[in-house]
Protein backbone atom coordinates (compact mmCIF):
# COMPACT_ATOMS: atom_id res chain seq x y z
CA UNK A 1 0.00 0.00 0.00
CA UNK A 2 1.24 3.60 -1.07
CA UNK A 3 0.32 6.66 0.02
CA UNK A 4 1.05 9.65 -1.65
CA UNK A 5 1.50 12.63 0.70
CA UNK A 6 -0.01 16.29 -0.56
CA UNK A 7 -3.61 15.37 -1.84
CA UNK A 8 -5.44 17.47 0.68
CA UNK A 9 -6.21 21.29 -0.24
CA UNK A 10 -2.72 22.66 -0.24
CA UNK A 11 -3.84 25.65 1.74
CA UNK A 12 -5.16 24.15 4.36
CA UNK A 13 -2.05 21.57 4.56
CA UNK A 14 0.45 23.63 4.76
CA UNK A 15 -1.18 26.30 7.51
CA UNK A 16 -1.92 22.99 9.67
CA UNK A 17 2.06 21.81 8.86
CA UNK A 18 3.01 24.93 9.69
CA UNK A 19 0.22 26.30 12.27
CA UNK A 20 -0.34 29.62 10.97
CA UNK A 21 -2.85 31.60 9.58
CA UNK A 22 -4.44 29.71 6.38
CA UNK A 23 -3.67 31.86 3.65
CA UNK A 24 -7.21 31.67 2.50
CA UNK A 25 -8.97 33.31 5.46
CA UNK A 26 -9.54 29.69 7.85
CA UNK A 27 -7.04 29.89 10.29
CA UNK A 28 -5.15 26.21 11.68
CA UNK A 29 -6.24 26.22 14.95
CA UNK A 30 -8.33 24.01 17.15
CA UNK A 31 -11.86 24.96 16.69
CA UNK A 32 -14.77 25.27 18.79
CA UNK A 33 -15.51 21.94 20.54
CA UNK A 34 -13.70 21.57 23.74
CA UNK A 35 -11.15 18.70 24.29
CA UNK A 36 -10.22 18.42 20.68
CA UNK A 37 -7.27 19.90 18.84
CA UNK A 38 -4.95 19.36 15.69
CA UNK A 39 -2.27 18.10 17.93
CA UNK A 40 -4.55 15.15 19.55
CA UNK A 41 -6.43 14.19 16.40
CA UNK A 42 -2.70 13.62 14.95
CA UNK A 43 -1.22 12.03 18.16
CA UNK A 44 -4.59 9.25 17.69
CA UNK A 45 -3.96 8.98 14.23
CA UNK A 46 0.03 7.90 14.66
CA UNK A 47 -1.47 5.66 17.72
CA UNK A 48 -4.19 4.08 15.32
CA UNK A 49 -1.53 3.39 12.31
CA UNK A 50 0.87 2.23 14.43
CA UNK A 51 -0.98 -0.58 16.33
CA UNK A 52 -3.49 -1.76 13.28
CA UNK A 53 -1.49 -0.20 10.24
CA UNK A 54 -2.27 2.34 7.58
CA UNK A 55 -4.64 0.46 5.97
CA UNK A 56 -7.17 0.51 8.98
CA UNK A 57 -6.46 4.23 9.06
CA UNK A 58 -9.33 6.39 8.74
CA UNK A 59 -11.04 9.71 10.16
CA UNK A 60 -13.84 7.24 11.51
CA UNK A 61 -11.33 4.99 13.19
CA UNK A 62 -9.48 7.86 14.86
CA UNK A 63 -12.49 9.71 16.03
CA UNK A 64 -13.62 5.99 17.50
CA UNK A 65 -10.34 6.17 19.11
CA UNK A 66 -10.50 9.36 20.49
CA UNK A 67 -14.68 8.67 22.00
CA UNK A 68 -16.03 10.78 19.03
CA UNK A 69 -17.75 10.54 15.61
CA UNK A 70 -15.84 10.99 12.40
CA UNK A 71 -17.15 14.65 11.67
CA UNK A 72 -16.73 15.68 15.37
CA UNK A 73 -12.99 15.51 13.47
CA UNK A 74 -13.45 17.49 10.13
CA UNK A 75 -13.27 21.43 12.05
CA UNK A 76 -9.70 20.75 12.89
CA UNK A 77 -8.64 18.55 10.20
CA UNK A 78 -10.28 18.89 6.71
CA UNK A 79 -9.68 15.08 5.63
CA UNK A 80 -7.53 11.78 5.84
CA UNK A 81 -5.28 13.22 3.30
CA UNK A 82 -4.05 15.99 5.39
CA UNK A 83 -4.18 14.18 8.64
CA UNK A 84 -1.44 12.17 6.48
CA UNK A 85 0.68 14.42 6.06
CA UNK A 86 0.19 16.08 9.73
CA UNK A 87 1.37 12.09 10.99
CA UNK A 88 4.09 11.59 8.57
CA UNK A 89 5.37 14.91 9.76
CA UNK A 90 4.89 14.82 13.77
CA UNK A 91 6.10 11.54 13.88
CA UNK A 92 9.69 12.81 12.60
CA UNK A 93 10.08 14.81 15.43
CA UNK A 94 10.93 12.04 17.81
CA UNK A 95 14.43 11.76 15.99
CA UNK A 96 16.93 13.83 16.78
CA UNK A 97 18.60 16.74 15.41
CA UNK A 98 21.63 16.75 16.69
CA UNK A 99 24.45 14.45 16.55
CA UNK A 100 28.20 14.52 18.02
CA UNK A 101 30.35 15.14 15.16
CA UNK A 102 33.62 15.59 17.66
CA UNK A 103 34.85 12.29 15.91
CA UNK A 104 34.52 13.59 12.26
CA UNK A 105 31.14 13.22 10.14
CA UNK A 106 31.23 9.26 9.77
CA UNK A 107 30.06 8.46 12.99
CA UNK A 108 27.27 11.19 13.10
CA UNK A 109 26.14 9.91 10.35
CA UNK A 110 26.42 6.14 11.46
CA UNK A 111 24.33 7.54 14.66
CA UNK A 112 21.65 8.67 12.62
CA UNK A 113 21.18 6.10 9.84
CA UNK A 114 20.91 3.34 12.75
CA UNK A 115 18.61 5.70 14.62
CA UNK A 116 16.38 6.47 11.68
CA UNK A 117 16.16 2.78 10.59
CA UNK A 118 14.96 1.79 14.46
CA UNK A 119 12.19 4.79 13.93
CA UNK A 120 11.26 3.29 10.83
CA UNK A 121 10.76 -0.32 12.75
CA UNK A 122 8.75 1.73 15.58
CA UNK A 123 6.29 3.30 12.92
CA UNK A 124 6.43 1.03 9.84
CA UNK A 125 3.36 2.93 8.11
CA UNK A 126 6.11 5.81 7.51
CA UNK A 127 7.55 3.54 4.96
CA UNK A 128 4.02 3.57 3.04
CA UNK A 129 4.13 7.58 2.77
CA UNK A 130 5.84 7.72 -0.76
CA UNK A 131 8.95 9.91 -0.87
CA UNK A 132 7.67 10.52 -4.54
CA UNK A 133 6.04 14.28 -3.16
CA UNK A 134 7.62 15.32 0.07
CA UNK A 135 5.08 16.56 2.89
CA UNK A 136 7.16 20.01 3.34
CA UNK A 137 6.60 20.66 6.57
CA UNK A 138 8.70 21.58 9.94
CA UNK A 139 9.62 17.64 10.59
CA UNK A 140 10.90 16.60 7.10
CA UNK A 141 12.97 19.49 6.82
CA UNK A 142 14.72 19.39 10.41
CA UNK A 143 15.73 16.03 9.45
CA UNK A 144 17.03 17.43 6.00
CA UNK A 145 18.85 20.10 7.69
CA UNK A 146 20.41 17.42 10.72
CA UNK A 147 22.25 15.90 7.61
CA UNK A 148 23.03 18.59 5.81
CA UNK A 149 24.65 19.85 8.96
CA UNK A 150 26.57 16.51 9.35
CA UNK A 151 27.96 16.67 5.65
CA UNK A 152 27.61 20.28 4.20
CA UNK A 153 31.56 21.02 5.67
CA UNK A 154 33.12 17.77 4.52
CA UNK A 155 34.11 19.54 1.49
CA UNK A 156 32.33 18.24 -1.60
CA UNK A 157 30.47 20.25 -4.12
CA UNK A 158 26.99 21.38 -3.25
CA UNK A 159 25.44 19.51 -5.91
CA UNK A 160 27.25 16.16 -4.86
CA UNK A 161 25.90 16.58 -1.19
CA UNK A 162 22.71 16.97 -2.01
CA UNK A 163 22.81 13.16 -4.20
CA UNK A 164 24.90 11.98 -0.85
CA UNK A 165 22.26 12.62 0.94
CA UNK A 166 19.33 11.36 -1.30
CA UNK A 167 21.26 8.25 -1.20
CA UNK A 168 21.37 7.92 2.43
CA UNK A 169 17.98 8.46 2.84
CA UNK A 170 16.65 6.56 0.67
CA UNK A 171 19.01 3.51 1.40
CA UNK A 172 18.30 3.71 5.25
CA UNK A 173 14.55 3.67 4.29
CA UNK A 174 14.88 0.93 1.57
CA UNK A 175 16.57 -1.72 3.86
CA UNK A 176 14.01 -0.91 6.89
CA UNK A 177 11.30 -1.66 4.85
CA UNK A 178 12.89 -5.09 4.00
CA UNK A 179 13.03 -5.56 7.64
CA UNK A 180 9.70 -4.15 8.30
CA UNK A 181 7.89 -6.72 5.71
CA UNK A 182 10.20 -9.29 7.48
CA UNK A 183 8.21 -8.73 10.74
CA UNK A 184 4.52 -8.24 8.97
CA UNK A 185 5.02 -11.44 7.36
CA UNK A 186 4.55 -14.01 9.35
CA UNK A 187 1.39 -12.15 11.10
CA UNK A 188 -0.21 -10.94 8.10
CA UNK A 189 0.11 -14.61 6.33
CA UNK A 190 -0.50 -16.75 9.58
CA UNK A 191 3.12 -18.81 8.25
CA UNK A 192 6.06 -18.66 9.80
CA UNK A 193 9.43 -17.35 8.45
CA UNK A 194 10.92 -20.99 9.09
CA UNK A 195 8.21 -23.31 8.11
CA UNK A 196 7.90 -21.01 4.79
CA UNK A 197 11.27 -21.48 4.22
CA UNK A 198 11.71 -25.11 5.04
CA UNK A 199 9.01 -26.37 3.00
CA UNK A 200 9.89 -24.09 -0.26
CA UNK A 201 13.17 -24.99 0.12
CA UNK A 202 13.04 -28.48 0.39
CA UNK A 203 10.53 -27.93 -2.92
CA UNK A 204 13.32 -25.98 -4.55
CA UNK A 205 15.53 -28.81 -3.92
CA UNK A 206 13.52 -31.86 -5.23
CA UNK A 207 12.57 -29.80 -8.85
CA UNK A 208 15.31 -28.45 -9.11
CA UNK A 209 18.45 -31.36 -8.52
CA UNK A 210 20.54 -29.60 -10.48
CA UNK A 211 20.28 -26.19 -9.03
CA UNK A 212 24.44 -25.80 -7.90
CA UNK A 213 25.27 -26.52 -12.18
CA UNK A 214 22.22 -23.77 -13.23
CA UNK A 215 23.48 -21.58 -10.95
CA UNK A 216 27.40 -22.32 -9.97
CA UNK A 217 28.01 -18.54 -9.09
CA UNK A 218 25.21 -18.29 -6.72
CA UNK A 219 25.51 -21.64 -4.81
CA UNK A 220 29.54 -21.01 -4.48
CA UNK A 221 29.02 -18.14 -3.20
CA UNK A 222 26.14 -19.48 -0.40
CA UNK A 223 28.82 -22.32 0.14
CA UNK A 224 31.33 -19.84 1.25
CA UNK A 225 29.55 -17.05 2.94
CA UNK A 226 30.29 -18.09 6.87
CA UNK A 227 30.12 -14.75 8.11
CA UNK A 228 32.26 -14.03 11.14
CA UNK A 229 30.63 -14.06 13.93
CA UNK A 230 31.94 -10.35 15.76
CA UNK A 231 30.40 -8.87 12.37
CA UNK A 232 27.12 -10.09 12.74
CA UNK A 233 23.92 -9.29 14.43
CA UNK A 234 23.93 -11.88 17.56
CA UNK A 235 20.79 -11.03 19.15
CA UNK A 236 19.03 -14.32 18.80
CA UNK A 237 15.35 -12.73 20.07
CA UNK A 238 15.69 -11.04 16.62
CA UNK A 239 14.36 -13.83 13.83
CA UNK A 240 16.73 -14.45 11.23
CA UNK A 241 15.85 -12.94 7.95
CA UNK A 242 15.69 -9.73 10.08
CA UNK A 243 18.94 -9.80 11.38
CA UNK A 244 19.59 -10.93 8.01
CA UNK A 245 18.38 -7.23 6.65
CA UNK A 246 20.23 -5.61 9.70
CA UNK A 247 23.80 -6.83 8.70
CA UNK A 248 22.97 -6.18 5.07
CA UNK A 249 21.83 -2.52 6.24
CA UNK A 250 24.97 -2.35 7.91
CA UNK A 251 27.17 -3.59 5.57
CA UNK A 252 25.45 -1.28 3.06
CA UNK A 253 26.02 1.54 5.31
CA UNK A 254 29.74 0.73 5.67
CA UNK A 255 30.24 0.94 1.47
CA UNK A 256 28.41 4.14 1.22
CA UNK A 257 30.37 6.07 3.81
CA UNK A 258 33.74 4.28 2.13
CA UNK A 259 32.60 5.64 -0.95
CA UNK A 260 31.53 9.24 0.64
CA UNK A 261 35.32 9.12 2.49
CA UNK A 262 36.56 8.25 -0.83
CA UNK A 263 35.01 10.76 -2.63
CA UNK A 264 36.40 13.60 -0.01
CA UNK A 265 39.56 12.15 -0.37
CA UNK A 266 39.58 12.67 -4.02
CA UNK A 267 38.37 15.95 -3.55
CA UNK A 268 40.71 17.41 -1.30
CA UNK A 269 43.59 15.28 -1.26
CA UNK A 270 43.64 14.42 2.17
CA UNK A 271 40.84 12.45 4.56
CA UNK A 272 38.29 14.07 6.81
CA UNK A 273 38.56 13.05 10.12
CA UNK A 274 36.18 10.12 9.12
CA UNK A 275 36.70 7.25 11.93
CA UNK A 276 35.29 3.94 11.38
CA UNK A 277 31.17 4.32 12.80
CA UNK A 278 30.99 1.06 15.96
CA UNK A 279 27.52 -0.42 14.60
Amino acid sequence: MVVFAGQGDARRSMALLWRVADPGGVRAVPGPKPGLDVDTIVAAGIAVADEQGMAALSMRAVGAWLGRTAMALYTYVPSKSELVDLMHDRVLAELPTEYDTGAGWRPAIAAWAEGTWAFYLRHPWVLQVSQARPVLGPGEYAQLETVVRILGGIGLEPLKVRRVIAVLFQFVRGMARVAAEHRQAAPATGVSDDEWWSVRSALLAEVVPDFAERFPSLAALEARATPAAAEEEADDAIPYLEREAKNAFRAGLELILDGIDAAVRSTSGSPVRASSPTL
